[in-house]
């Protein structure tokens, strides 16, 4: 899976180490760290509204609640989907972010903003970074999520409410994540070739048929 072989190229880091660095930079996320507060700093609601498309207002912990009866919820991610996040440890406020691809049924690329800092910075973007679920039932209730100071993923395990889509209430079908390779499999596969040309019969020639002694009348 793609989420695994980028921890696998990553430089070996102590486990505890990591948990504590992406605790310490919890305590940023959407309020509260010591990193500083640039001119380009966006939080991670307005970039998810912005590439989503999802009309949600508020702290990002409010959104589930929110879309209940605005938008179709569930548990599978799908491109463009929300994936709400809980909040959890020092992260206060919860988190929201962007599917921009599903890999397989473990594995999604998300866009967020807030997540990482950025050349010591808060508040920025992050495209198509690797996000994994942990979940016991395969259910995406609990991830792993891309922290770029470490170049690898965090050790911390993130609860997730679950996927807002883009779509009315009940017109989303939430396959499940077991169907998820098949879907992504399904995405890659090359497009059937068309059908063989059917040949054309030989027109009708009798003055030809005449010279080449077969006519019949």
């Amino acid at each position: 899976m793609l989420g695994l072989a980028l921890a696998a190229a990553a430089p070996a880091i102590n486990p505890a180490a990591a948990s504590a660095a992406i605790d310490d930079i919890q305590a940023g996320i959407d309020g509260g760290s010591d990193a500083p507060k640039g001119p380009d700093y966006l939080e991670c609601v307005p970039y998810a509204r912005q590439i989503s498309g999802i009309r949600i207002f508020g702290d990002a912990h409010t959104w589930w609640q929110q879309a209940r009866g605005r938008y179709a919820t569930g548990h599978t991610p799908r491109v463009g989907a929300v994936m709400a996040m809980e909040p959890y440890a020092n992260s206060e406020l919860g988190h929201v972010a962007t599917v921009s691809k599903v890999v397989d049924s473990r594995t999604i690329l998300v866009s967020h903003s807030n997540w990482s800092p950025i050349n010591g910075r808060r508040g920025q973007i992050e495209k198509n970074v690797t996000v994994l679920d942990v979940s016991t039932q395969n259910d995406w209730s609990e991830v792993r999520v891309w922290y770029a100071p470490i170049h690898n993923l965090g050790t911390t395990h993130w609860p997730v409410s679950g996927f807002i889509y883009n779509a009315r209430p009940g017109s989303v079908q939430d396959v499940g994540s077991a169907r998820l390779d098949a879907i992504a499999a399904a995405d890659e596969s090359p497009a059937p070739s068309p059908p063989p040309a059917k040949k054309k019969g030989r027109r009708s020639d009798p003055i030809g048929d005449i010279i080449a002694g077969t006519y019949r009348r």
